[in-house]
Parts: structure tokens; sequence; C-alpha cells
């Protein structure tokens, strides 16, 4: 690196860290998030606890411990019917099998909620509840889920199963935080923390080895933000150090050189049916995964690949058209247009990295829930309170 560039990056360097984030922001949050998380975990106390063994698809070539999904954009041929599908890019065939991505998603909102639940009150009851779920999915051998993605988002008459779908198991991310904190609170421990842990060992070995798992790493766009986001957070709650230097590693080299444009942007997401909804996702992935890796490197803020491309770049590309979407300079997504931007995790862990009140006053002014299925598809931190001043 030349003397200019270092001294420059140096002087970007100390912009972006010269106010750091209050050391209240977690009472902020509790008083900010309480009646919106009790009233949740409440009603979740009594729901039925579901996995993939209570519901079957028949075209899937996988058993009833295997996670089926069918790709979203994949429709019935009108001039070959009943020929294989033919791709429609932003345009979700309802008709498509969705059950077992339903309840994955079902689990990411009931669990960390109620965990997030016993953050505030100590109430046993919402631990306990949390807990029986986690043991259901990866523990009791009758309905637990088999540890990959073999049969996700397969296409009719064309493949069983994809790379891509691994997409699909991002919900899980938000669960493994909030396992961490029941961890942390001796609560989750024992033959049951051990087993746990095995099951997502064996789902990163299965993401990081299989043909399956490197197509994804490998697809360029979000699609290799959200692999990297996994396997960082399934290693924090393994302590698989040796996977945490290969994903900081990945981030610093591949992921931001390779998406992040000198002017903040991520032009493989901004060439999609959807930019605005795709460019929100992939920064929301990008600074999960940041934050995740962060916990023992805070220096990693502050890197700027290619000496220039900093994180910070993006989230403040997309900050004006956050607080406005009006002056979207793309166009507006096919579908769903309408349903964004919720409260964007990366808002809320810029403020705590780089310390800029904007950041957090627009973030609060944000919606926190969706009722809208393609918001849940893509909106995958919802439970602050599990992520800011917790392990």
């Amino acid at each position: 690196m030349s003397l200019l560039k270092t001294l420059l990056l140096s002087v970007l360097v100390g912009l972006a860290s010269c106010k750091p984030a209050p050391e209240n922001l977690s009472q902020q949050l509790l008083t900010l998030e309480k009646s919106r998380v009790l009233a949740a975990a409440d009603t979740y106390l009594s729901a039925p606890i579901l996995t993939i063994t209570d519901t079957t698809c028949e075209r899937s070539a996988g058993g009833i411990h295997d996670f089926y999904s069918e790709g979203d954009y994949w429709w019935p041929d009108s001039l070959h019917p009943g020929g294989p599908y033919i791709r429609r890019d932003g345009l979700s065939n309802p008709a498509n099998f969705s059950q077992h991505r339903l309840f994955m998603r079902r689990l990411s909102l009931m669990v960390p909620a109620l965990v997030a639940a016993y953050s505030i009150t100590h109430e046993q009851k919402y631990a306990d509840r949390a807990l029986a779920h986690l043991q259901a999915w990866f523990v009791n051998p009758d309905t637990r889920m088999n540890p990959n993605l073999l049969y996700s988002q397969a296409i009719y008459g064309i493949a069983t199963g994809r790379g891509i779908g691994i997409i699909d198991a991002i919900h899980l991310v938000e669960v493994v935080q909030a396992c961490r904190v029941l961890q942390s609170e001796g609560l989750l421990s024992g033959d049951e923390l051990h087993q746990t842990q095995q099951w997502f060992a064996d789902f990163t070995t299965w993401i990081t080895t299989h043909p399956y798992g490197m197509e994804e790493k490998n697809n360029g766009n979000n699609h290799s933000t959200c692999w990297a986001m996994q396997v960082a957070m399934y290693a924090r709650f393994t302590g698989n150090d040796s996977l945490i230097r290969d994903c900081k590693s990945f981030y610093t080299h591949t992921l931001l050189p390779d998406q992040l444009a000198p002017d903040g942007s991520f032009p493989k997401e901004l060439a999609r049916t959807k930019p605005y909804g795709y460019a929100l996702f992939n920064l929301d992935a990008m600074f999960t995964l940041a934050h995740i890796l962060a916990e023992d490197d805070p220096h990693l803020w502050q890197f700027g690949a290619d000496d220039s491309l900093l994180l910070k770049l993006a989230v403040d590309y997309m900050y004006p058209f956050v607080a406005d979407k009006t002056q979207w300079p793309y166009p507006p997504d096919v579908l769903y247009f309408d349903e964004w931007p919720m409260r964007q995790a990366a808002l809320l862990f810029a403020y705590e990295a780089y310390g800029e009140e904007k950041y957090f006053t627009l973030w609060k002014t944000l919606p926190p829930d969706s009722e809208t299925d393609e918001v849940l598809r893509n909106f995958f931190v919802r439970q602050p309170l599990l992520w800011v001043g917790t392990p």
C-alpha cells in the first residue's frame, strides 16, 4: 500500500470511528422494545411446537426429516404443460411447496422473542418454551431436522435440490444468537447444549464441504454474503475459531471487493428486478456478518478493501433512500416495493460500530414487524435485545 493510500485510509478510519456508540444503548433498546417483545412472547407460550416432520411434500426426494423447499421464481411452462418449470425473476409462485420454510421462519420468530422476553423478565417460562422448540428441532430423534439442505429450492423437472437453497436457513442465525444467550445464562447446558452444538457443527461441515455449499459460497451476490453470515454464526456457537478466521478472510478479500462499488452500492443487487429490497437485504447480511466477526476483532469495522472500500460506505449509500424512498434512483421493485424498508439491522449495527446518531434515529422510526411473507422471508434480525450487549 502506498504512503498516500495509507494516509487516506487512516483519515477514513478516523472519521468512521470518531463517535463511539453510547454505553446506554442496551437500556434504550429495552425501553423501546419491552412491550413489543413481551406481547409477542406471551402469544408464543401457548403456540404449538412444529418441525419439518409435521408436514411433507410428495415431490421431495428426501425423507421425513429432510428440509424441502421449491425455488420461488419458478413456474409451470404454459407452452409445455407438465414439463420442467421456467424462471420468472422476482415473481414468487404461490403454488410451490413452502411449508418447511414457513415452519423454520416460525421457529425464528418464536425462539428469539421468547429468549428476549426472558432477558427482560428472567421468568423461566419463556426460556423453557424456547428450549422446548430447540429440543424438537435439533435434538429429539423423532422430530429433528437432518443437518443439511440437500433438498432445498428444488425445481420441478430440473433439480431435486440446489446450493442456492442454503439461503433458506438464514433464519437460523438469530435462533443461534438466542441459543448463545441461553448458554450464557446457564439455561442451555449439558447434553442438550452439546447435542444442539453438534447439530450446528454437522450443518456447518455440510455447507462448507458439500458441492452445494461451495456453489453457494461462490455465487457472488447476496447468497455468498448469507453463506458467510451463517457459517460465522454457527462457528461462534460451536467454538470453531478456524472457521471464524476463514470467514474474516472471505469477508475482507472476497465479499467486499467483489460486491461493494466505490459509491457504496451493491451493483449485483441493483441489477435485479427488486433492486431496493435486495440492496437492503444484502446490506443487512453484510452488517450482520461484520457484527458477528467483529466480536473479537472490533477493528474489522474499519477494514477497507482495495485500500478504500469500507462497509460504512454501504450504509451511507442506502441511508437517504431508507429515510426517503421517493429519492430511489432505480426502478421500483416489481413486487413489494411499498413493504420496505423495515427496521434494518444495518442501521443499528452501524450505530453501534460508528456512533453516528442518525443511524439509530432513523432505525427507531421504522416498522419492527410485518405480516407480509415476502418481508418475513428477507428480514432476519428481529430481536435487537439479543444482539446488543449480549454474546
